[in-house]
């Protein structure tokens, strides 16, 4: 079934892209990612807010940072002022900071949605329009792409005349998470609306977001959907060897997916501590940020409420190789690891600036406040 997807003048074998998550796709993980893969499918960085770019923010520029073996590099933007983006995007051009740019217009997080940022604003029609305006014209001839939501709530959908926009505007490609933001991760992933998406823009790759699990997911939803390609998020997490799972399948060698031992898993995990460490520049930083791994590595296989305790409490290398080494090492991939993985909670209702659903194409001004350092789609 191997398929290629075009993101303007690159090609993506096979279709899979590895979904922006904060704090997640740092450098270290792409790189664990794309050595499973073999170098196959596209790897965003973490989300850049668009304002912390422009003033050249320390960490983000260090976030901005793609190791030479990344082709193409490709960078999520995250941005609520058309100006700044505009800024950001030929920033990012003028500098060769990347090949590759992708909008995210799906976080649901309150903090963002209740300043008119993230999911909430694609409901605002002529706003969307006129930062995707912006980005396009910017990026001076780099591809720009976006990934959203169907839309606020069950009652409120955008997606439809999102996509549209987009593509009046030039985007390349459109990734859609089946969910709203009231959803945000509970339930199950909406894949008819990622259908209808398809359906509704013919122009440009349309791809499907939310409940990969597995490689098998990834099949299924392009053959329920007709969609071009697949964004992967939380069904990676733990799990780097899903995108060799992935390049497998798609290659036709179904047989080949990857089922670790607990001393394989042990082996990956220390090397993703050494790789924070060495990107950071100092390993107990390093064994630190990996501490939010270690539930997700170890899903499903007998580890014990104390083991996990103490391997998320690691300081160093040696410590956290001493503790695997103490665990039953030769226990065999465990059923239990499969299915979801990450956040999956959820809330009713979504807080949104005073007035916001009253005009869908009133102007808006959405402040400075909703540019956060999160993440989500």
């Amino acid at each position: 079934m191997t398929q290629q997807l075009s993101i303007g003048p690159h090609t993506v074998t096979p279709p899979v892209v590895l979904a922006p998550m904060a704090g997640i796709t740092n450098a270290p993980f792409r790189t664990l990612c794309r050595e499973f893969s073999g170098g196959k499918g596209l790897f965003v960085s973490e989300m850049i807010t668009t304002r912390a770019l422009v003033e050249r923010n320390e960490k983000t520029m260090q976030l901005v940072h793609f190791d030479a073996s990344e082709r193409p590099r490709s960078i999520q933007l995250y941005g609520v002022d058309p100006v700044t983006v505009g800024k950001a995007v030929r920033m990012i051009a003028d500098e060769d900071l990347a090949d590759h740019i992708d909008l995210n217009f799906g976080c649901p997080v309150p903090k963002v949605t209740r300043k008119g940022g993230g999911s909430a604003l694609p409901y605002k029609r002529n706003l969307l329009r006129d930062i995707l305006r912006e980005a396009v014209t910017g990026a001076n001839g780099l591809p720009v792409t976006m990934k959203m939501r169907k839309g606020i709530d069950d009652d409120h959908l955008t997606y439809l005349d999102a996509g549209r926009i987009a593509v009046e505007e030039g985007v390349t490609a459109i990734a859609l998470h089946g969910r709203t933001a009231a959803q945000h991760y509970s339930g199950t992933a909406d894949w008819s609306a990622i259908a209808r998406l398809k359906e509704a823009v013919t122009e440009v790759p349309v791809l499907g977001n939310g409940d990969i699990w597995s490689a098998a997911d990834a099949v299924r939803m392009m053959r329920e959907t007709g969609c071009d390609g697949v964004v992967v998020g939380r069904g990676c997490l733990g799990r780097p060897w899903l995108f060799g799972d992935l390049v497998a399948v798609f290659e036709g060698r179904a047989d080949q997916i990857a089922a670790p031992t607990l001393r394989e898993v042990a082996d990956v995990m220390v090397r993703h501590a050494r790789l924070l460490g060495e990107w950071l520049g100092d390993e107990a930083r390093g064994v630190i940020d990996f501490r939010k791994h270690v539930a997700w590595y170890t899903k499903g296989f007998s580890v014990g409420s104390e083991a996990r305790r103490r391997l998320a409490t690691a300081a160093s290398l040696d410590e956290l190789r001493e503790l695997l080494d103490g665990l039953d090492l030769g226990q065999p991939w465990p059923a239990g690891a499969e299915g979801p993985r990450g956040r999956t909670h959820g809330r009713n209702r979504v807080v949104l600036p005073d007035g916001w659903l009253d005009d869908p194409y009133a102007c808006a001004t959405v402040g400075s406040e909703a540019e956060l350092d999160t993440s989500g789609g």
